[in-house]
């Protein structure tokens, strides 16, 4: 079939609180965008979102319609910015993705949760089933309404993280003595000092994914303190950054024994590990008290399989084999917590992104167009 010519989407959403963005315009009058490939006749319409990666050139968009499927990839208000990102909020930006389509006369929505997506539209169909939220885990009151967030029917998983708060717990580095240097850390907690690894044994480990958590509750304390002191102020700020370095240290990254897969060893999703733990621009590097309570901390309420536990709706596993961010460990937890209503797909050598990889792109829209077929 010809592939349908992709329309501009806009979409406005009610609006949050002020300093939720850095427009003034987009905090008075949020909007999102969004780019649909609209197939006539397509009984089913999916949305594949990222709470900050830009989805309107997914490469899943055409040759979803090609297939028939009606698609959305649709943007959140935290696009390229993730530094006062609620995860509560953007789970409202989807929700208004989907309304949008049950406007358009799609009566079956299927959420695609690609990469950091994949908590995404777990932690929103959970809301849309059961809506439980009240407030933001730094306290303010978040209003979401149940006609803000209407359920989807089916959710699609692929490459999928496990949520901010549990990549955050996996890959910070623990050998950071001090937040505001960064240069100084301790050998010993080193996963880049060769005296530890690669190979690391099974004690280096243990003490390496202890510390890991020892450093991020600390930080949430901190954060958590930090805040009381600043409301407590007479006509004090409610919020501040920060910067949270070194935040790309998993030990899978050089020691492809861990959880093995098909990944090439000694890499990171984005390139040399080491240069990537200390890069200006990585994983949750500045961010804010609010952001970080909300996305990275051990209390973010975004956490991917909890939320996917919570939800009834069919589930659709696609495990990219030779991923070197996600692992066999990640796929056995997401089928854990949708038990009994989960189908998994092995794309076998696919990367992360599937970059050069359009046998196994084609192959991954077969296996959601079957998917979506049976919702």
């Amino acid at each position: 079939m010809n592939p349908p010519v992709p329309e501009l989407i806009a979409i406005d959403v009610r609006p949050g609180r002020a300093h939720e963005s850095q427009s003034g315009l987009q905090v008075l009058r949020p909007r999102i965008w969004g780019v649909f490939h609209r197939v006539p006749a397509s009984r089913v319409a999916a949305v594949v979102i990222h709470p900050t990666s830009n989805f309107m050139g997914h490469y899943l968009l055409p040759p979803l319609a090609r297939r028939g499927l009606s698609c959305l990839g649709l943007n959140t208000r935290y696009l390229g910015n993730d530094v006062v990102l609620l995860l509560e909020r953007a789970i409202q930006d989807l929700g208004a993705g989907v309304k949008w389509l049950r406007q358009q006369g799609f009566d079956r929505v299927l959420l695609i949760g690609n990469s950091g997506g994949a908590a995404l539209v777990s932690f929103y169909q959970a809301q849309a089933e059961r809506l439980t939220i009240e407030s933001t885990p730094d306290g303010d009151p978040i209003d979401l309404e149940p006609a803000d967030l209407s359920p989807a029917q089916g959710i699609t998983l692929s490459a999928a993280h496990l949520g901010r708060s549990r990549l955050m717990s996996t890959w910070i580095d623990p050998a950071v003595i001090d937040e505001s240097d960064l240069l100084a850390s301790d050998p010993a907690s080193d996963m880049f000092n060769p005296a530890n690894g690669p190979p690391y044994s099974a004690d280096f480990l243990e003490r390496y994914r202890r510390a890991q958590q020892v450093r991020l509750n600390r930080l949430e304390h901190w954060a958590r303190a930090r805040l009381r002191q600043l409301r407590s102020l007479t006509d004090g700020p409610r919020d501040m950054p920060f910067i949270l370095h070194r935040t790309l240290a998993d030990p899978r990254c050089l020691d492809a024994s861990l959880d093995a897969n098909d990944r090439i060893p000694g890499t990171s999703v984005w390139g040399p590990p080491r240069a990537q733990n200390y890069a200006v621009n990585s994983m949750g590097r500045y961010t804010s008290l609010t952001g970080f309570l909300s996305q990275w901390a051990p209390c973010s309420q975004g956490d991917g399989p909890t939320n996917l536990q919570r939800t009834s709706v069919p589930v659709l596993l696609l495990e990219h084999t030779a991923d070197s961010s996600t692992f066999p460990s990640d796929h056995e937890a997401w089928t854990q917590a949708a038990s009994g209503r989960i189908t998994r797909r092995q794309l076998k050598g696919g990367d992360h992104y599937l970059s050069g990889q359009s046998h196994l792109v084609e192959r991954s829209a077969d296996a959601i167009r079957d998917f979506a077929a049976s919702l």
